[in-house]
């Protein structure tokens, strides 16, 4: 799967700043929250960006740029940060978001094997086959999908229901996406984050990565 990601041109076009660090973990032996992930969700708390900051403002910048409105319809990480204390999910879950407050940048994962083909980020037709909680995307709106249909809807807004880890997911995937003004290091720095409090979740994962854009 993860030499097979692509970010459509369209995309880039639209944010040529875009960039997304992809990391898959296998083998994972995901949980129900637990003592150690709600040390890391009240760390998130103590430790997230402010909403005026710049790294969420670009989100909302670009959101904009394909007509939507992020006071409606938030970037994840605009929407994570409103919700603190961050609610309790299951293992896996609770580290990304935790990663995702902490570095100011949207993280979405994915459970591989609900996936139908490759993962792409491109810029919908408007006749994506989509869940019904989802609603059709609109023609233009950027969208991760796969060969099933829509994964996630507004970039980074909101995702399926197939594809959501879960506590019996096994294999999985992180898309951590970057506009500036967050760095390429910065952005480096959060998937050596996430990876080390998978491995403290799994000690036996197999890890890869790689970075589009």
């Amino acid at each position: 799967m993860i030499d097979d990601i692509w970010v459509d041109d369209a995309v880039t076009a639209l944010r040529p700043d875009f960039a997304v660090l992809v990391i898959c973990a296998y083998g994972l032996r995901n949980g129900p929250s637990d003592d150690r992930s709600r040390a890391w969700l009240a760390g998130a708390a103590a430790e997230a960006v402010p909403l005026d900051d710049p790294r969420i403002e670009a989100w909302r910048n670009a959101y904009r740029a394909f007509g939507a409105k992020p006071q409606r319809t938030r970037p994840s990480v605009d929407a994570l940060v409103r919700r603190m204390p961050l609610p309790e999910i299951n293992l896996v879950v609770d580290a990304y978001n935790t990663v995702s407050v902490r570095h100011g940048l949207p993280i979405g994962g994915e459970d591989l094997g609900r996936y139908q083909g490759a993962a792409r980020l491109v810029r919908a037709a408007g006749d994506e086959p989509s869940e019904e909680a989802l609603g059709d995307p609109e023609i233009g709106e950027v969208v991760w999908r796969d060969d099933a249909g829509v994964t996630c809807r507004r970039w980074n807004w909101r995702q399926c229901v197939r594809t959501r880890i879960t506590e019996d997911t096994v294999d999985a995937l992180f898309l951590l996406e970057r506009l500036e003004p967050l760095s390429p290091d910065a952005l480096r720095a959060a998937g050596d984050d996430l990876t080390g409090m998978l491995s403290d979740i799994s000690p036996n994962i197999r890890i890869e990565s790689r970075l589009i854009g």
